[in-house]
């Protein structure tokens, strides 16, 4: 059973008498909300991860709300995101982990606490002087702190595979933490976050308060703290845009900019907040005027002695890059602002995690008839030469013969591909291609370990 989308719309989570009620669909879902993505349905597509965060529609959430208004789903089924974690998991990663800072975080009152009052030192073996300590995390949880655990998308395995897949379905990277709070506390004050923002409830009820930006979509070196009096002027004085109890199995979507405060009910609440650092219009103007390089007007000096925080004195050099900009940016070429951002984009996340010892073994022994596919996730481009190919990735670059052109782009294209079974390579190349690849990390096993 999916989730249904709902109306962001404060009457309908708010009870009569003024306290937050949870409403959940007793029957199949469906849509329900008339101002919910419409339009005729496009083609068929797999159901990915995203939609389990915002319904069977992808396609309308893409249209009606994404980067533009909060969407609230309501779970039909309350253990809907339990595989990815639940409070058990949550005591194991506090308590049998082995976590250092800053994978831990804890808030008291919206105010981030001193990793001092729950890490120490990790004992015989282990001499590192950060390791959180669950007896005092435990203390503290119960004097009403809020736990965060941060970057589960790199170290708890059910987010690492959900999150790849996500990031991939998306094309911006993500990152995923967990939000568990104790009865009755708020967590952060009304703030807004520079990314966007998919929260899962997994247990208890947290009580949403949502209200529209003070600066619309926040570029990451714009926080809330730069519009603090606005931001708490405008919760304060303001009825909010969607106020509501997300109760487990139900997701809310809010794109960067807009505030938002939450406070945990009468039992402990955990969610998971899967933040989304969206590459924007300015990322695309950051690449271009850095492909400007080559221009020979930009990179000349400022004269001898010139104060440039001058207005008078920075105007003729400023109308100069001005008009070189004016004869540089239409002739810059798509692939070399595409380049530049490549190596931004690309280094934003990390794809399927690798079983080196696993992979040593498979490639060592690799015959025809074995299966592979590339490794989910990973960025590449494969660029064709007169006698070569070369297949760029992230950190490097692989110049392979001409002649492996074909069966490249069998094994990048994302499903199983079966050695012996390569087009236009006979099998002893096709052996050395594979064992090639899985060395680098771009192929694995399709089989697993």
């Amino acid at each position: 059973m999916g989730p249904t989308p709902v109306p962001a719309d404060p009457a309908a989570s708010i009870g009569s008498v003024g306290r937050p009620t949870v409403d959940r669909p007793t029957g199949p879902a469906g849509p329900t909300d008339p101002a919910s993505p419409t339009g005729p349905p496009g083609p068929t597509r797999p159901a990915g991860p995203l939609a389990r965060l915002v319904g069977a529609d992808v396609d309308g959430f893409a249209r009606s709300y994404w980067s533009r208004r909060p969407l609230l789903v309501r779970g039909a089924d309350p253990d809907a995101f339990r595989d990815l974690l639940d409070l058990d998991g949550v005591d194991e990663l506090l308590s049998y982990r082995g976590l250092r800072t800053p994978f831990l975080r804890l808030a008291r009152d919206g105010a981030v606490l001193d990793s001092a009052s729950f890490t120490g030192p990790g004992g015989v073996g282990a001499e590192i002087a950060d390791q959180v300590r669950d007896d005092r995390v435990a203390a503290l949880f119960a004097d009403g702190c809020t736990v965060v655990l941060q970057a589960l998308h790199r170290n708890w395995p059910p987010i690492v595979e959900f999150g790849t897949a996500l990031a991939a379905e998306l094309g911006h990277p993500v990152q995923v933490n967990a939000y568990v709070t104790p009865p009755s506390a708020q967590g952060f004050a009304a703030h807004y976050d520079v990314h966007d923002v998919f929260v899962l409830q997994l247990a208890g009820g947290k009580h949403w308060r949502v209200h529209p930006p003070v600066h619309p979509d926040p570029l990451r070196d714009q926080p809330w703290t730069d519009h603090a009096a606005a931001v708490a002027d405008r919760a304060e004085r303001e009825p909010p845009e969607l106020d509501t109890v997300l109760g487990p199995g139900d997701a809310m979507y809010l794109p960067r900019g807009w505030l938002h405060a939450a406070t945990a009910l009468g039992d402990v609440s955990a969610h998971l907040t899967v933040g989304v650092p969206v590459l924007t219009r300015f990322a695309v103007l950051e690449a271009l005027v850095a492909s400007l390089a080559a221009e020979p007007e930009l990179r000349r000096s400022l004269p001898l002695g010139i104060d440039p925080t001058d207005p008078a004195q920075l105007a003729p050099q400023l109308a100069a890059v001005r008009a070189a900009l004016a004869r540089a940016v239409p002739q810059a070429a798509d692939e070399t602002v595409a380049r530049r951002l490549r190596s931004r984009v690309w280094s934003g996340g990390r794809p399927e995690p690798v079983r080196p010892v696993a992979a040593a073994r498979f490639a060592a022994n690799l015959s025809p008839g074995d299966t592979v596919r590339r490794r989910a996730g990973l960025p590449h481009r494969l660029v064709e030469r007169d006698d070569h190919v070369v297949l760029e990735l992230a950190d490097r670059r692989i110049r392979l013969p001409a002649t492996t052109t074909a069966a490249l782009r069998c094994l990048l294209a994302g499903g199983t591909a079966q050695v012996g079974e390569l087009p236009e390579l006979p099998v002893a190349d096709q052996l050395v291609l594979v064992r090639r690849l899985l060395r680098e990390g771009v192929l694995v096993p399709s089989t697993g370990p």
